[in-house]
């Protein structure tokens, strides 16, 4: 499992089960956002990757 800017990369090493992050600097946030719409944006980005989890791997 792995949340990533560098989707390219994580498949190339391999990582099976990829979540799309936000950029390279701020990978699970945006330093734009206020401390509210920060805390939104991970939360929904640890829930996507939850789901990832739970999903059955179709690599196997």
């Amino acid at each position: 499992m792995q949340v990533t800017s560098a989707l390219p990369i994580a498949k190339m090493v391999g990582a099976n089960r990829l979540v799309l992050g936000n950029g390279i600097i701020h990978v699970v946030g945006d330093a734009r956002a206020s401390a509210e719409e920060e805390k939104k944006v991970r939360r929904q980005l640890v829930e996507k990757a939850l789901a990832a989890l739970r999903a059955e791997d179709k690599s196997a």
